[in-house]
This record gives structure tokens, sequence and C-alpha cells, in this order.
């Protein structure tokens, strides 16, 4: 599959550190949030690498310039930041087929194979990942409503009375319907073209959209706090990985 990275944003919330720099290569335990994004993404098996830029782009396209690892890089300019599905819709364009997104300042430990799994197994029109939040944190999210077979029916953006604690993560796979779902999108209050917008048109069209739940943990880097508390994670995770004896 491709694999679309958005990083176009500002990271005004995680000033200073993002005074001279785009949110996506501020770093994390020695290497930018998008490396680690990358990396994930290339052991998920991603054959090219779509990367939405906007605010201080050169900053990350001279770090990376035309690939990672071995997989070639296409860059996608949003000169506005309008929100997600405005973002998607830059890279309609560059996309033959199912595709993963990851939001470029989310970083994972967690079953993101499954999601992909899930897609080509199931030919399913979107799967990702969601996890269970305290019901007053909630609203904080894209909040889905899933019926017992684990399909999403209906998805609100931050709501004020959230229908339930069960929030999206920062990781999808698509289909290309998604771009004529995300072209209907009008603006939310917050004036931005929401995700959760786009497929909640896709599920009120009859579209299959599957929700796995996370196993693992993932953060969004979103205060210089997040920073902190992710680096603490990756290194016990590492520390207890070095500690296990070999079988």
């Amino acid at each position: 599959m491709q694999a679309v990275v958005l990083a176009a944003g500002k990271g005004t919330r995680l000033r200073p550190l993002t005074e001279d720099k785009p949110k996506g290569m501020v770093e994390v335990d020695g290497k930018p949030i998008l490396t680690h994004c990358l990396e994930q993404l290339v052991e998920l098996d991603a054959d090219e690498f779509v990367i939405v830029v906007g605010y201080l782009k050169e900053k990350i396209i001279s770090h990376y310039g035309d690939e990672f690892q071995g997989v070639p890089i296409t860059y996608s300019h949003q000169r506005e930041q309008k929100g997600l599905a405005h973002a998607l819709l830059t890279v309609e364009e560059h996309i033959d087929d199912d595709f993963m997104l990851i939001l470029g300042d989310n970083i994972f430990q967690a079953n993101l194979g499954d999601v992909v799994k899930r897609q080509s197994e199931d030919r399913a029109d979107a799967a990702f990942l969601v996890e269970e939040v305290p019901y007053e944190d909630a609203s904080r999210y894209g909040v889905c409503v899933t019926n017992p077979y684990g399909e999403i029916t209906d998805v609100v953006e931050k709501p004020e009375d959230p229908p339930s604690n069960l929030v999206m993560t920062g990781f999808y796979t698509f289909t290309p319907a998604i771009f004529h779902a995300c072209k209907l999108v009008q603006p939310s209050n917050r004036g931005e073209f929401e995700i959760s917008e786009a497929i909640d048109l896709l599920i009120q069209s009859n579209r299959t959209i599957d929700a796995l739940p996370l196993d693992g943990w993932r953060m969004d880097i979103g205060y210089p706090e997040d920073r902190d508390e992710v680096e603490e994670r990756i290194q016990s995770t590492e520390s207890k990985e070095s500690t296990v004896a070999p079988q």
C-alpha cells in the first residue's frame, strides 16, 4: 500500500519547540516525530510515501529528500491548513488504490498491522484503530459509535455530549472513495474540513467502516509535556526488551 503522512501543521501548542521547525521535525527520543512514523510504515511494507507538507515545508523536504529507507517519497503541498479532510484532498492525484493514512504528530507502539490486514482481507472502505478514553476526555476527539460487528455506525467530531468514549486514533486505511466524501464536507464550527465528517458521509452511503481496538499505546504529540511522556514510554519499552532473556 501507499502511505499518506499528514505533516503540514504549525504545531502552535508545541511552542517553543516549533518556533523554527514544523511539528513533524520535533525530536522525540533522538529523532523527528516523522521518522518514527515512517519507520512504522516501512514495517507495514509501504511501497511509497506521500507526505503532506505546509508550514516550513523546506525543513522536511531537505531532511528526507526523495526516499526513506529505500521507499520513494512524493510531497504534496497544503498551502492553507484547513483541516484533515482538506489536507487529504491534496494527495488525491497521487493515490492509485487502497492506502494507509497516519497523522504525522502521532507515535504508536500498537497493532497497526491488524488494520492493514483487515483492509486487505475484507475490502472495507475504511478501517482504523479506536481506543477507549475516560468520558470526560472524549470530547477532545472524533468519537465513534459501533454495532455488535465492530463496524462504525456514527462519528462525531469533538462533541459536547459524547455518545460513547470510543475515539479515533491517528492511523487509518481507506479506499479512494474517501476523496469523494472529502469533497462533500462542509466547514465545521471550527472552520475546518473534518476527516470525521468525511467518514460519516461514507457511513451514510452504506460503506463499510471497520473499527479495531487499540492493542498497545499511542500518543498525539500536542504539547511539550507529551514529548516527555512519549520518551519515557519508549525508553521504558526498550529497557524491558533488553532485559528479556533469549529463548
